[in-house]
């Protein structure tokens, strides 16, 4: 016999299954069955019943505390009242938008939420928090060609000029404005200044103003605020199986 059928043979009797005892049998048997009734949907689903309450309760906790903490701020009522850009945003949507027409020309400004904690921000640091910068875009289109142009800005701290141009990006149609790969345009602060003066004017005739800086730094964690309160409201529900 050679040394492979050897091994064979030897590995053929270590598998063999031997008789059980009658005890083996009963052990065996218990531990089946107990293996069974704990891994049993039901026995699965008083488990899940209890954590599941105690999240559900966590959550309502919460839910009331930020409820009961909720203001909307001043800037956001008195602009909404005021202002001849309506507001464009649905629940669960982390984009907001302002829009307006002005003859053939509509004219959209679009921002997200933003969190009200600064991952860089002192702790322990004194004084008022600096306010921080929302990221948005202005664009322009002419509702007949799709061409147009968008103005990607920053909000910033100030009485004055309360956002900076990025970018400007110009487009002949809507596919070319949606388009990743399309050119966004030289830096704006490359640009002569002359034309800065020049495409501040312009947006300023579109409506950029200061006020809408206040408004879309305001919306901004107003939005986070009310998201996450949706959010926890739908955590509660889901974990008291509703």
């Amino acid at each position: 016999m050679s040394t492979i059928s050897a091994l064979r043979g030897a590995a053929c009797c270590a598998v063999r299954v031997l008789p059980r005892s009658s005890a083996q049998t009963a052990r065996a048997t218990h531990f089946w069955a107990t293996t069974l009734v704990q891994s049993s949907p039901l026995a699965r689903r008083a488990f899940a019943s209890a954590a599941a309450g105690k999240v559900s309760k966590a959550l309502q906790g919460e839910i009331k505390h930020e409820e009961e903490q909720y203001e909307q701020a001043k800037e956001i009522k008195s602009f909404l009242k005021n202002s001849d850009f309506k507001l464009v945003e649905a629940d669960g949507d982390v984009n907001m938008a302002l829009e307006r027409e002005l003859g053939n020309k509509v004219v959209r400004i679009e921002w997200q939420l933003a969190s009200p904690f600064d991952p860089e921000a002192d702790p322990e640091g004194d004084g008022e928090p600096e306010r921080e910068a929302t990221d948005l875009s202005i664009s322009v289109e002419n509702k007949d060609s799709g061409a147009g142009m968008v103005f990607y800005c920053s909000t910033q701290p100030g009485e004055d000029h309360r956002y900076v141009i990025g970018n400007v990006k110009c487009f002949a149609t809507a596919e070319e404005k949606d388009s990743v790969s399309s050119y966004h345009g030289p830096e704006f602060e490359d640009l002569d200044d002359k034309l800065q003066e020049a495409f501040d004017e312009y947006l300023a005739e579109l409506g950029m103003n200061s006020e809408i800086c206040d408004f879309v730094d305001a919306m901004a964690l107003d939005k986070e605020q009310r998201e996450y309160v949706r959010w926890l409201k739908l955590a509660s529900k889901f974990c008291a199986g509703e």
